[in-house]
C-alpha cells in the first residue's frame, strides 16, 4: 500500500468526504430509511459525526448547523422538500436490519 503522510490522509478523506456529501444531496430520491437499511447510516449520522469531530476540536457546532452543512440546506427545509413517508415494507426492513442494535 501507497504510504500516505498525515496531511495527504487528511486532504483525502476530506476529499471523498465531500464528495459522498455533494453524492447524497443529488440524491434526494434516496431517502434516510433507504440508507439505514442499507448501510447502516444516513445523513443524519454523517451529520452527528461531523459535530462530534468539531465538537472535539473545540469548535462548538450546534446539531442543526451541522446537518445544514450535510443537507446543503436546513433540514426542515430538506425534509419538506424530499422526505416522504417510510412504507410498511420500509419500517419493517428498518426494524429486521437492526434488531441487535
Amino acid at each position: 500500500m501507497t504510504e500516505l503522510t498525515k496531511d495527504q490522509r487528511t486532504e483525502f478523506e476530506a476529499a471523498a468526504f465531500r464528495t459522498l456529501v455533494e453524492h447524497l444531496r443529488e440524491r434526494t430520491d434516496v431517502q434516510n430509511i433507504d440508507l439505514m437499511n442499507l448501510g447502516g447510516f444516513c445523513r443524519n449520522c454523517l451529520s452527528n459525526w461531523y459535530q462530534k469531530a468539531a465538537n472535539e476540536a473545540g469548535v462548538e457546532l450546534t446539531k442543526p448547523e451541522a446537518r445544514e452543512i450535510v443537507y446543503g440546506m436546513p433540514y426542515d427545509e430538506w425534509r419538506d422538500q424530499y422526505q416522504t413517508e417510510a412504507t410498511e415494507e420500509q419500517k419493517a426492513a428498518f426494524v429486521h436490519s437492526h434488531k441487535d442494535h
